[in-house]
């Protein structure tokens, strides 16, 4: 029975739990994909153009797995499934992959890091995209020296890189009371945004303008000064 189904006209079946410890990577692939929905793949890949295997799990199926790994396996292990995850190359197996690696404090995070850097230059579509960025920006701001790696993504040929050196920054841009090293931050991003004016590309476009509306929200006055800089 797919996510969501209903018996009897009763409601939603309960999501059943995952049960992740022990279990191998060829096990956890067949349970994921008896979640699958042949509609609903069908409309995330034209929702995210891709030609990319879908097996269309929805959020809720995507985000109980990925809560039971986080909570059921060491750190390491949780690299080594997230990898493997990925390497299977299916869109749902590549967007569990990331929210594994999604964490505020992941102790040691080298590996997590390593992946995720790893990643950027893999990333094809929009909701793989958003995925890794959410993970992306966690480790960015547990570490800010890593933007050092992220302004080289500014420069890549692949325009998902590009963008997610806005969307993996864009918790700067959020900050209500930001310290001089967050600012600092904030004007870096600024600068690859002003070098990256010319680039028409939407992706491009839409990432640097959903970051400058972020940080309008706390300093509208940088931003029209930004604005008033790049219409010149």
């Amino acid at each position: 029975m797919t996510d969501g189904a209903k018996d009897g006209g009763e409601g939603p079946v309960p999501r059943a739990p995952w049960h992740i410890s022990g279990t191998s990577k060829n096990a956890l692939l067949e349970a994921l994909r008896s979640h699958g929905d042949a509609d609903r793949a069908a409309r995330d890949q034209a929702a995210n153009r891709t030609t990319r295997e879908t097996w269309g799990l929805s959020a809720d199926v995507l985000g109980d797995a990925a809560k039971a790994m986080r909570d059921g396996l060491t750190v390491d292990r949780r690299v080594l499934m997230a990898d493997a995850l990925w390497r299977e190359g299916v869109v749902d197996t590549r967007v569990l992959a990331a929210k594994v690696l999604t964490q505020a404090r992941i102790r040691p995070d080298g590996g997590a890091w390593s992946l995720l850097e790893r990643w950027v230059f893999d990333v094809d579509c929009r909701v793989i995209c958003d995925a890794v960025a959410a993970a992306l920006s966690r480790r960015l701001v547990a570490e800010p020296g890593r933007l050092d790696v992220v302004a080289g993504w500014t420069e890549a040929a692949s325009p998902w890189a590009r963008r997610l050196a806005f969307e993996g920054t864009r918790p700067w841009a959020k900050l209500a009371h930001p310290k001089e090293a967050d600012v600092a931050v904030r004007e870096r991003v600024l600068a690859w945004a002003h070098g990256m004016s010319g680039d028409a590309r939407p992706l491009i476009r839409q990432a640097i303008e959903g970051w400058l509306r972020d940080l309008a929200k706390r300093d509208p006055a940088r931003v029209a000064e930004f604005r008033e800089l790049a219409a010149e």
